[in-house]
C-alpha cells in the first residue's frame, strides 16, 4: 500500500496514518507531504509547518496546543500537547439547529417477541434475577442444572440468564446515589428479551427486598433463608423454572416493525480510526434507524462533555438541552468529589491507539449519534421509553455503560478499534471494528469491518447500510453476533454513586 492519510474536516492541520505497518522516514505521500520520522497506523501527522502554541485541529476542532514548534510530517503526540479547557456550560448553544422532517423509512420488520407489557424482545429467555450477591453463587449452580437437565425439553427458549450483581446489601440503600443501582437492576430483571415477567431469587434478610426492587410487581419470589439447605433451594429455582420455561415454549416469533428496536451504542477500546469509520458509520445506521421510527441510545458521559457544544445545538427544544447540560454538570461534579476529572478516562490501549487526549476521543465517540435531533436526555437509572435519539447518561466504563443501557436497549452496537470481547447474556451484542488490521486479526470476535472506509472501499453509507440489515437479521434470530456464538458474557456492573457502609 502507498502511504495514505485520512484528513477529516477541511480546516484539520493533521492527518492519521491509514497503513497498517505505519510509515517509515522519508515516506512520500500522494500531495507530496514527505513523513520526517516513523509514524504508526492511526497516529497522527502533521500537515504543514507548525509554531509552539498553535493548535492543533482535528474534525475542524481544537483538540490541545503545541508545546513547542514542529515542522511538516511530524508525529504530533500527547506529550507535545497540552489539554484544553472542556467547554464552558454556561456558554453553550441550546437547540439552535433546525431540522427538516426526516424522510420515513418504512416497511423494514424483524421478527421478535412481542409482551404483555407492550414491549417487544429479540430473544426469548427465562430470566432468573438476584435481589443481592449473597445468592449468585447459588443461582448460577442452578442455572447450569436447568441448562443441562431441562432447557433441552424446550426448544423454542433461547437460554437462561442470571441477573446476578453486586449490589443489594451493606450499602446505604436510602441515599439518593442508591436510587441509581436499584432503577437500574428492577428495570433490567423486566427486561422485554425474558417476557418482562424474571423468577426471583432473594436471600431474605437483604436489605434490597423483592418489594424495593420491584415495586408494583410480584414476581414469584424464592427465599433461601425459607428452605432447609443448598440442595432444596437449587431443586425450588429448578421446580419454578421448568413451570416458566412450558409457557415461554409456547411463544413464537412475529414480524413487527423496525420502530420496536431500542439499540444501544457504545465505544470501548478505541482508537483515532473509530471517530473516522465506524462510530460514523454508526451514526448514519442510527439516522436509519429514527427514520424507521426506532429508538437509539448514545452514552458515556465523559465521552461526551468535550463535544457538548456540538450536541446541545441538536436537541430538540431548549429544555431538552439543559437537561444534557444538567447530565454534565452532575458529573463534572461526581468526578471532583473523587479528586478525578474527565482526563483520567482515556486508557493507555486508546493513546496506543492515537487518541492524544479525551478532547480527540469524545470528538470521535460523538460520531455514533448520526446527525438528527437529540429527542430526550435521560438521567441515571431511568428506563428510555421515547423514541427517536436519545442520550442515555452513563459513565463512559464499557461494563456499567453496557449495564445501564441494557435496562432500555433490545440490541447492542460496540464499536471498537484495539479490540474488546466484551458482551451481555439478555442481549445480543454487535461488535464493529474501525480497522481492517483489526477484523482481520479477530475474524471470530468482529462482526462487521468498518475499516474499509478508510481505504475508500466501502463508503460510510454503505457500512450504515450493511449494519442496519444485519442487525434487522440478528433481532429476528436469523443470525448470531460472535458474542452469542462463544457465549461470552461479562458481569453486570450497576452503577452505585451512594456510600457503602
Amino acid at each position: 500500500m502507498n502511504p495514505l492519510f485520512v484528513k477529516v474536516h477541511g480546516n484539520d492541520n493533521v492527518a492519521i496514518i491509514v497503513n497498517p505497518e505505519g510509515v517509515a522516514p522519508g515516506a512520500r505521500f500522494a500531495n507530496g507531504l514527505t513523513a520526517a520520522e516513523a509514524i504508526p497506523q492511526s497516529h497522527k501527522i502533521t500537515l504543514t509547518p507548525l509554531a509552539a502554541g498553535a493548535p492543533i485541529i482535528r474534525y475542524g476542532e481544537v483538540i490541545g496546543h503545541l508545546l513547542s514548534g514542529v515542522d511538516a510530517g511530524r508525529w504530533i503526540r500527547e506529550d507535545l500537547l497540552t489539554l484544553p479547557a472542556a467547554p464552558l456550560l454556561d456558554q453553550l448553544q441550546l437547540a439552535t439547529r433546525k431540522f427538516a422532517p426526516p424522510e420515513p423509512l418504512i416497511g423494514y420488520t424483524f421478527d421478535g417477541y412481542r409482551n404483555a407489557d407492550g414491549s417487544v424482545g429479540t430473544r426469548n429467555m427465562l430470566g432468573i434475577t438476584t435481589t443481592v450477591q449473597c445468592v449468585a453463587p447459588t443461582v448460577e449452580y442452578a442455572v447450569r442444572r436447568i441448562e443441562a437437565e431441562i432447557l433441552p425439553k424446550y426448544p423454542n427458549v433461547d437460554g437462561v440468564v442470571a441477573v446476578t450483581h453486586s449490589y443489594g446489601c451493606g450499602v446505604a440503600i436510602d441515599a439518593p446515589g442508591a436510587r441509581i443501582p436499584i432503577a437500574t437492576l428492577g428495570h433490567i430483571s423486566r427486561h422485554a428479551n425474558i417476557a418482562g415477567d424474571p423468577l426471583v431469587v432473594s436471600l431474605g434478610c437483604e436489605k434490597m427486598q423483592p418489594g424495593r426492587l420491584l415495586p408494583f410487581f410480584e414476581p414469584n419470589v424464592i427465599r433461601l433463608q425459607d428452605n432447609r439447605g443448598f440442595a432444596a433451594t437449587v431443586s425450588a429455582i429448578c421446580e419454578q423454572a421448568e413451570k416458566r420455561l412450558v409457557e415461554l415454549n409456547k411463544r413464537r416469533r412475529a414480524a413487527v416493525p423496525a420502530s420496536e428496536l431500542n439499540v444501544g451504542l457504545q465505544c470501548g477500546g478505541s482508537d483515532a480510526f473509530s471517530g473516522v469509520t465506524c462510530n460514523p458509520a454508526v451514526g448514519f445506521f442510527a439516522d436509519l434507524l429514527v427514520r424507521a421510527g426506532g429508538t437509539i441510545l448514545f452514552s458515556e458521559v465523559t465521552e461526551v462533555r468535550d463535544a457538548v457544544h456540538l450536541l446541545t445545538p441538536r436537541c430538540a427544544d431548549e429544555a431538552t438541552a439543559r437537561k444534557l447540560i444538567a447530565e454534565m454538570l452532575w458529573y463534572d461534579e461526581y468526578l471532583a468529589k473523587g479528586g478525578a476529572d474527565r482526563s483520567a478516562n482515556t486508557t493507555p490501549g486508546n493513546k496506543r491507539g492515537g487518541l492524544a487526549n479525551i478532547v480527540e476521543k469524545a470528538l470521535g465517540s460523538v460520531a455514533k449519534a448520526g446527525s438528527g435531533p437529540i429527542q430526550h436526555v435521560a438521567t441515571h437509572g431511568e428506563k428510555v421509553t421515547a423514541k427517536g435519539l436519545v442520550f442515555a447518561a452513563t459513565p463512559a466504563s464499557d461494563f456499567i455503560c453496557g449495564t445501564q443501557q441494557l435496562a432500555s436497549m433490545n440490541l447492542h452496537v460496540f464499536t471498537t478499534g484495539e479490540g474488546t470481547p466484551y458482551g451481555l447474556a439478555m442481549v445480543p451484542v454487535a461488535k464493529v471494528s474501525s480497522r481492517t488490521a483489526l477484523a482481520e486479526k479477530w475474524p471470530d470476535l468482529i462482526d462487521i469491518d468498518a475499516g474499509t472506509i478508510a481505504t475508500g472501499s466501502q463508503t460510510i453509507e454503505e457500512v450504515g447500510w450493511q449494519l442496519f440489515h444485519y442487525l434487522l437479521d440478528v433481532a429476528s434470530g436469523r443470525k448470531k453476533t460472535w458474542a452469542e456464538q462463544w457465549r461470552l458474557h461479562n458481569a453486570l456492573a450497576p452503577f452505585n454513586p451512594g456510600p457503602v457502609t
